[in-house]
């Protein structure tokens, strides 16, 4: 067995529901992503990939048919270069990485790139099939962009709820009022934007040109996208107590507490240590530990409590080892649950901003959270750190990152 190792993350702009970047494909956001992280590492013949592991969490649109490896096609590599797509959710990109670290230890392959899109703007609505060619009744068309559709009859009403309800159960379970959530909320558009404003994602997020149709173009007249939408400077907890609750008439749950819609793509390059030569630059981080874990499918959100303790524990460390948390903040809700669960300073959690500010495009977030963490260890000098997500259907993934180039403890 070998070690994997991050070699160097990128991804695009997240762009706002309806917003700058909905005219691009996902595929094409995918293509972005993929040429973004490899011009990091302009040494590395892409023929040496030996693998692309790809997250989309829809499949229903233009996603589908394997985006992975369309994106490997428009991003012009090799065609030698293979890809699949995986799909757990909103884990889908960080699942790929864990999927790519353990074929680099197992030796299956030296290199292999990871990432994950979605375009949550361009998601389609869908017919079921009928029966038969003329069906008496209605059929419903069935928005794609999020949550359940197409329930099957069986499966139990209680896991079945909207994502805002079973938050909304969270919330009563943990005794997280509406404040604290409103509270998180702002301070992940503080953090956010400082860091936008101190140069951190500078280094991180590939800028995206798009025409006047919102297609993506390499030259010629264009608007580009440099930062991610979502970020509100100016809020506050004044301004976000002003908002009606968005799933139950005296709920909690917001527009502004909870994640938004969201259009982007993330890529992550892993390789072993015997890989670093050709890919030409230093490793940036050690994969050091995974965790999955799954609970009754309303409870998802409180999921990565033991994803992470499961990560931990193979990495072999413990919470007070840990300098620097990355946990998807799918809802202010589910993040404070986790964070009040964990035995950790809640300081160290989303520093640079969490997927409240910076959007949640559901296939790219974990690819988000494993390059942010793996800058933030290389900024601040920590030696461990850890990225978790909770995924829809009751489930959550953690891995543990160690950094390997000057870690201060």
């Amino acid at each position: 067995m070998t070690d994997s190792y991050v070699y160097a993350a990128a991804r695009t702009p997240f762009g706002r529901f309806s917003g700058a970047l909905a005219g691009v494909r996902p595929d094409d956001l995918a293509a972005l992503a993929v040429n973004g992280v490899l011009a990091k590492t302009p040494g590395l013949d892409p023929a040496e990939i030996g693998d692309v592991v790809w997250g989309n969490a829809n499949g229903a649109g233009e996603d589908n048919r394997n985006v992975g490896r369309m994106a490997v096609l428009l991003a012009g590599l090799p065609t030698s270069v293979p890809a699949t797509t995986v799909n757990r959710l909103c884990g889908s990109s960080l699942d790929a990485a864990m999927i790519a670290s353990r074929t680099i230890e197992c030796g299956d392959a030296d290199i292999v790139l990871t990432g994950g899109v979605e375009s949550m703007s361009r998601a389609p609505w869908v017919l079921p099939k009928p029966e038969r060619a003329y069906p008496a009744g209605d059929l419903t068309a069935v928005s794609t962009t999020l949550g359940w559709r197409l329930v099957n009859e069986r499966m139990p009403k209680e896991w079945t709820v909207s994502l805002g309800e079973a938050n909304e159960q969270l919330a009563e379970r943990y005794s997280v009022p509406r404040e604290r959530q409103d509270e998180f909320a702002v301070r992940s558009h503080r953090l956010a934007d400082a860091a936008w404003t101190d140069g951190f994602y500078d280094d991180l997020v590939v800028p995206v040109t798009v025409d006047r149709k919102g297609r993506p173009v390499s030259d010629g007249e264009g608007s580009t996208v440099s930062r991610d939408e979502g970020i509100r400077a100016g809020s506050t907890v004044e301004k976000l107590a002003s908002l009606k609750p968005s799933f139950r008439p005296d709920g909690a749950i917001t527009a502004g507490n909870a994640s938004p819609l969201s259009d982007g793509a993330s890529a992550v390059l892993l390789g072993s240590a015997a890989a670093g030569a050709r890919i030409g630059v230093d490793p940036l981080a050690r994969v050091a530990g995974r965790g999955v874990f799954a609970l009754d499918p309303q409870l998802f959100g409180f999921a990565p409590v033991e994803a992470a303790e499961r990560a931990l524990r193979s990495a072999g460390i413990g919470w007070s080892d840990v300098g620097a948390v990355e946990l998807n903040e799918a809802f202010a809700v589910q993040s404070l649950a986790c964070v009040d669960a964990w035995k950790v300073d809640p300081a160290l959690v989303n520093a640079k901003g969490g997927a409240i500010a910076l959007g949640h495009p559901l296939g790219a977030s974990g690819g988000r959270l494993l390059g942010t963490l793996a800058h933030r260890l290389q900024e601040s000098g920590e030696r461990w750190g850890l990225a978790a997500i909770c995924i829809g259907v009751g489930q959550a993934l953690a891995v543990v990152l160690e950094n390997v180039t000057g870690a201060s403890r």
